[in-house]
């Protein structure tokens, strides 16, 4: 089984390469390059080869006819084989490479461009098949040769020479070695091949370059995502300053590696802080219980311990209450079933009624300012009443007695504008930046609020931050303001909401 086993993993990683996105690339660029050459040269190889033969043939043809008119403008005395027209054959024939002969009506050869006076040519006969063919068809165009007249195969163009009174005289043939012919062509055809052998060559150095570029990310993002799935969120993916799709995806992947990281290193703080928050109530609920039942807590105390026992235990369920309020506020608060248009001004009346007795107590002095009209927006009401709620929770508990509190709702541009604001110390500035964190306790909060989570501001950061809203917060001079910002209705909402009221 383990021999087995060492020949099965190499068989794997075998198969890996070839199912990679950088080999299924490279041999998908290869089969489009390589078969676009074959369709072009293949189509080139043939139109080329037509057009050498047809050059060829029509040069041929044109010989033949310049060469049977002037044989028939030839005095009968002279005729075909006369000094004259072996002449004319000849200097055609040098300049245009073609061999000339000429044959009488039965096929015997008596005039030939070759100047030598023991011409093997003269004296042949030519096969009857050739001459009927140039009889009946006008003109013979062939690839042959002419039943042993050549020891190779020639072109051979041939056409009947007629007098004026078109008696037939005799005939004209031309013929041009078929290897002079396609010389050029094949000259041609070996530049081709040599030239689509680099061209693939150079296409394929390139296709495997960047195909093993675009891989590289890939691998990288491979290697990332195995390590983020144990914990390990350190690993960031090189860009190389890439602006293609392969950059925004790198750069999209690093994105999320670090909001990754931000949420693990979060959820880390957030254990800690909930297992700091627990363990000191539990511990002093563990203490103060373990001192009743053992007697070291004298009797005449016991009433007192069992206040802080309870003080503690109603602590930890705030604290819980507060938790699961905060996965449930946020949990697709913001989905379009849970939105709806409501009236700000009566949400944050409302909201204020809650704490007429607290505001009573610190003998606050509450001041409310609403806009003239109803205000109107678009938002989950239950999460914006819980906002306020806290806000102006966190501001009548920190509020000096005998100091203000106020509350102004207003408009501006497609914004509507809440702001919260008390008398009372002044928040240090260095805390102000970690003021809605999750467990964040100010020193002003501490020393006046040990019945405090932490959790009131956090919640309401983040059910703004799912309305994608705003919310800042100032503290100078011994006055704190938070003010937050909401998402208008659509206009003439608000009229056609009265409308409708007022007609009921």
């Amino acid at each position: 089984m383990f021999q087995r086993n060492q020949f099965l993993i190499p068989d794997c990683k075998e198969a890996e390469k070839v199912n990679s996105i950088y080999f299924k690339n490279f041999m998908a660029t290869a089969t489009v390059v390589l078969t676009s050459f074959l369709i072009v040269g293949v189509a080139f190889v043939f139109i080329f080869r037509y057009f050498v033969i047809a050059d060829a043939g029509d040069n041929m043809v044109a010989n033949a006819d310049e060469i049977s008119r002037a044989a028939a403008a030839m005095t009968d005395e002279e005729g075909l084989d006369g000094w004259d027209m072996r002449m004319t054959i000849s200097m055609l024939s040098q300049g245009t490479g073609n061999h000339i002969f000429l044959c009488d009506e039965n096929g015997l050869v008596i005039s030939c461009s070759d100047m030598s006076l023991a011409c093997e040519h003269i004296g042949k006969q030519i096969a009857p098949v050739y001459l009927n063919t140039a009889l009946t068809e006008g003109k013979m165009n062939q690839l042959t040769d002419l039943n042993g007249f050549y020891d190779h195969v020639c072109m051979v163009v041939s056409e009947p020479i007629r007098s004026d009174d078109q008696s037939l005289m005799g005939f004209v043939f031309v013929s041009k070695d078929s290897s002079t012919i396609t010389g050029a062509y094949s000259m041609f055809m070996n530049v081709f091949f040599l030239t689509m052998i680099a061209v693939m060559s150079i296409a394929m150095v390139i296709s495997l370059y960047f195909s093993k570029r675009m891989a590289r990310s890939l691998d990288e993002m491979n290697i990332a995502a195995r390590k983020y799935s144990h914990g390990d969120f350190s690993m960031r993916v090189t860009t190389s300053d890439r602006k293609d799709e392969m950059g925004a995806l790198v750069d999209s992947f690093n994105a999320m590696a670090d909001s990754l990281e931000k949420s693990e290193r979060t959820r880390q703080e957030f254990i800690a802080n909930v297992s700091h928050e627990l363990k000191t109530p539990m511990t002093t609920i563990a203490g103060f219980a373990e001192g009743l039942l053992d007697g070291t807590i004298p009797k005449e105390e016991e009433d007192k311990y069992l206040t802080v026992i309870a003080d503690e235990t109603r602590r930890l369920s705030r604290l819980v209450r507060e938790m699961l309020d905060m996965s449930r506020m946020t949990d697709g608060m913001t989905s379009p079933e849970n939105l709806t248009d409501f009236n700000l001004n009566e949400t944050v009346i409302t909201t204020l009624l809650n704490f007429e007795n607290r505001a009573e107590e610190k003998r606050l002095d509450v001041q409310l300012q609403l806009p003239d009209d109803e205000l109107w927006v678009r938002a989950n009401e239950d999460a914006i009443h819980r906002v306020v709620y806290n806000l102006l929770d966190n501001a009548i508990k920190f509020a000096r007695p005998g100091g203000a509190l106020s509350l102004a709702i207003w408009k501006e541009g497609e914004k509507a504008y809440v702001s919260v604001a008390d008398e009372g110390e002044t928040i240090p500035p260095d805390d102000l930046p970690f003021i809605f964190d999750r467990f964040h306790k100010s020193d002003r909060s501490r020393s006046l609020d040990r019945d405090g989570v932490g959790l009131g501001l956090y919640l309401v950061k983040s059910i703004l931050n799912a309305h994608d809203e705003d919310i800042a917060v100032t503290s100078r001079n011994g006055v704190t303001k938070f003010v937050f910002t909401l998402k208008l209705s659509a206009p003439g909402y608000g009229e056609g909401k009265r409308g409708g009221d007022s007609g009921k």
